[in-house]
């Protein structure tokens, strides 16, 4: 697939390459975030991996299993809309703590596991950058309460919303690290 779009008018031919650099843009700040997530698990055990070290529930096994859900979750929503996602506002008590069990390391669960596990979605959600035709395509977005002024979102508003939810968690993954041993990400 060519991302190159050319443009010609009577004495020039110009060509611009502003879809590439935006995919390239996306994918290298979402490579970036991923790395500092990851990078906070270097040299860990599985035990270690689960540890609460702060007042949250949040371990670092988990938070890359919740990233790795939100990702793949968000992913499949650029793909297939609100079908990809439940409906927030009917959520039972079941799926609440289903979905808590993505911030904790349950037992078999292991460290390698659950990187290879976002790998793998890492990887997908790269592919699927590349492949799409258009980062303006909008989805209808799923109910859900912290939706209710916006109705859609772009592919692109979707992968900048990823961006952030891996920064974000790689910034806790990196004050959960520094509490269990004293490494941190960066610094």
């Amino acid at each position: 697939m060519s991302d190159t779009v050319t443009e010609t008018n009577d004495t020039t031919t110009t060509t611009t390459t502003t879809v590439v650099n935006e995919r390239t843009d996306i994918l290298e700040m979402l490579a970036k975030h991923r790395h500092f997530l990851r990078f906070t698990t270097r040299d860990l055990t599985d035990e270690q991996a689960g540890l609460r070290t702060t007042a949250s529930v949040l371990c670092l096994g988990g938070l890359i299993k919740h990233v790795t859900a939100v990702e793949q979750g968000w992913a499949e929503f650029i793909v297939k809309g609100r079908a990809a996602m439940p409906d927030f506002t009917k959520m039972t008590e079941a799926d609440f703590a289903a979905r808590a069990d993505q911030f904790r390391m349950l037992p078999g669960e292991t460290l390698a596991g659950v990187l290879d596990a976002y790998a793998e979605v890492a990887n997908s959600t790269d592919d699927l950058v590349w492949s799409l035709t258009d980062l303006g395509v909008t989805q209808e977005l799923p109910e859900a309460p912290w939706f209710q002024a916006e109705r859609h979102w772009s592919a692109r508003r979707v992968l900048l919303h990823i961006i952030a939810e891996t920064a974000q968690h790689a910034g806790h993954a990196d004050i959960i690290r520094e509490s269990l041993d004293g490494q941190k990400t960066m610094g």
